[in-house]
């Protein structure tokens, strides 16, 4: 079982210094693929960073105000976006326009399908001033941030550690309250194991994700995170050996119990596991591994 963490206390609006380094300030975008809202972080003091600024302003128009009540006499040097998302991307633009500071990021290299209208999705329009290459090194002040390609969850998706203080800010790569949705064609099922094989191996003290609480034990979360798809991968395939199915016949098996308000995000994530497993040899489909495809063991 994944030791899930749900539990923190933020309001919407205020900014919370989290760490010696870190400042937090959550937008009022709850629903079931945000938790709470998205979290908005600021890293350094008088000259910083700001991570994943959020959702637009017609879908959280507080946000915007709060944020630049909380950077009240700081310079923002740099915008960095973890990915191209709608409830991490959009304000960028506005925020620029406010501070001046560059956005930095990657612009998706697939299509990605949204599974709501303001939660997911929404990469297209989202293009950095300047494309973020794995290693990258973005300093202030007394901080620096690394860049961690991390594709999985999306095509164009970076964590940044933070090298004074051992932390990675993780985006929707690892999120201590849900799993992650990896939902083809811009997810990838086989980039999302890599990618945290990469994280469990550099050893994180704690891990910020863009929505709820922090992950201050990593390394048995991880364990249990990369289990748990692991698991996944073994239902599947369990299933399967009941004969031919279609995503749609699986989904009622494989997520008893679980809110039918995600079983369209399930359905994503088990046809990136059927997508992975097709590639390596496991499962078979007729034609191309679609989401309506017909799949069978070999």
């Amino acid at each position: 079982m994944i030791p899930f963490v749900r539990d923190f206390d933020f309001d919407y609006g205020r900014p919370d210094q989290v760490s010696p380094l870190i400042r937090r300030v959550v937008a009022p975008n709850p629903g079931p693929f945000t938790f709470t809202g998205t979290g908005t972080y600021i890293v350094g003091r008088g000259e910083v960073a700001v991570i994943d600024p959020g959702p637009a302003e017609d879908v959280a128009p507080t946000h915007l105000p709060a944020l630049l009540d909380a950077l009240d006499d700081e310079r923002v040097a740099h915008i960095l976006v973890t990915h191209s998302h709608l409830d991490h991307s959009p304000l960028a633009a506005a925020l620029q326009e406010r501070t001046g500071a560059p956005v930095l990021g990657r612009a998706a290299a697939r299509p990605h399908t949204p599974l709501t209208p303001t939660e997911e999705g929404g990469e297209s329009a989202f293009r950095p001033d300047r494309e973020l290459a794995d290693g990258d090194l973005v300093a202030g002040q007394g901080w620096t941030l690394r860049t961690l390609a991390t594709p999985g969850h999306a095509s164009n998706h970076l964590c940044f550690a933070l090298e004074e203080e051992n932390a990675l800010l993780s985006g929707d790569h690892v999120m201590g309250w849900s799993t992650t949705v990896v939902s083809p064609p811009d997810g990838d099922m086989g980039d999302y194991l890599h990618s945290l094989d990469r994280v469990i191996e550099a050893r994180f003290t704690t891990l910020w994700p863009s929505h709820g609480p922090p992950v201050r034990e990593p390394a048995p979360f991880l364990a249990a995170y990369r289990a748990h798809r692991l698991e996944r991968e073994r239902q599947v395939l369990g299933a399967l050996r009941a004969g031919p199915a279609r995503i749609a016949d699986l989904i009622p098996r494989l997520y008893t119990g679980v809110d039918q308000r995600l079983w369209p995000a399930a359905a994503q994530s088990i046809w990136a596991h059927l997508i992975h497993l097709v590639r390596t040899g496991r499962v078979q489909a007729e034609g191309d591994p679609a989401l309506d495809s017909v799949y069978r063991l070999p």
